[in-house]
């Protein structure tokens, strides 16, 4: 499980800050938004998540009281 939490946690960090010259571009429009922007936006939005889902499964093994 110990993989699972390290790859929850290493997705968000590579795609903000490994992958940002990859789409460092202005081309395409996506919901007006220049591609760099809109990556920057929707890394905003799935970080929480991949961090809440790290907390549920060590929540599940007991590894975080309450």
């Amino acid at each position: 499980m110990k993989p699972l939490i390290f790859i929850l946690v290493l997705i968000p960090f590579l795609a903000q800050l490994v992958a940002l010259p990859l789409v460092n571009k202005i081309n395409p429009f996506i919901l007006g938004f220049p591609l760099f922007h809109f990556w920057l936006l929707i890394w905003m939005i799935l970080t929480p998540i991949f961090t809440w889902a790290v907390y549920k499964i060590q929540k599940s093994r007991g590894e975080i009281e309450e």
